[in-house]
């Protein structure tokens, strides 16, 4: 008798886990270890996912979707002004750092909270056209935990508002979610399940960073126009 087949989704799941726990403390140390390793990391990271991109356009023709030169154009500024947002934050003289482990705190969180709420709740669809699997408990457990992390850093950072920067990070969740979203219409559009294979459980390297990019750009416009971190005037 033929042993009885594994749960393919726990095995997944187990799969992503053991990815995510390898990654995150070396992402972590590159952010705190700062220049030259996070410049380094920014640099590779945009590199697979150039690659990535353009593996999806070649199929196109100037004639289809809009043509190949302008999917490639789109991706430069997809791929590139996040990455560019990312070493503004780190190189922030104030607070740089603390900038990043938040940002990242954040994402993490309302990804986790998103895909928990919605596989423990479930309902309405969130976007079914786009990505079926979303809904709209997951959206708000992701956005939900993202402001439970936003209350963790403010109590780690002594910040005296925590409902300030519990709000901010409630905003930068849903962004998150929101980049999310986009990636999974251009996945959609190209009729891929994933970017690539780089990461197990993950796909590629846009699959995995795809609500980190539409956080780092908003926080990084945020930073911007009130000249400084955001944790420095929360």
């Amino acid at each position: 008798m033929a042993p009885p087949e594994g749960n393919p989704k726990s095995s997944g799941l187990s799969v992503r886990a053991v990815s995510a726990a390898v990654l995150a403390p070396v992402v972590l140390w590159v952010v705190h270890a700062g220049t030259p390793f996070f410049e380094i990391l920014v640099i590779a990271a945009a590199a697979i996912m150039a690659y990535e991109w353009n593996r999806l356009c070649s199929g196109l023709t100037g004639g289809r979707s809009g043509g190949r030169a302008v999917w490639l154009a789109s991706g430069v500024v997809y791929i590139g002004l996040p990455c560019l947002a990312l070493l503004f934050l780190r190189a922030t003289p104030e607070f740089g750092r603390e900038t990043l482990f938040w940002l990242l705190a954040i994402v993490w969180a309302a990804d986790t909270g998103a895909y928990a709420f919605g596989r423990l709740i479930g309902g309405p669809k969130l976007a079914p056209v786009i990505s079926p699997n979303k809904t709209w408990a997951g959206l708000t457990g992701g956005i939900g935990l993202a402001a439970l992390a936003g209350v963790g850093a403010a109590l780690f950072l002594e910040k005296p508002d925590v409902l300030v920067l519990a709000g901010w990070s409630a905003l930068i969740g849903a962004v998150s979610q929101g980049g999310d979203l986009v990636e999974s219409w251009v996945k959609r559009h190209f009729k891929v399940k994933d970017t690539g294979s780089i990461i197990p459980g993950h796909g590629g390297m846009l699959d995995r960073v795809d609500g980190l990019l539409a956080a780092a750009l908003a926080v990084a416009i945020i930073n911007a126009a009130g000249q400084g971190s955001l944790l420095t005037w929360t």
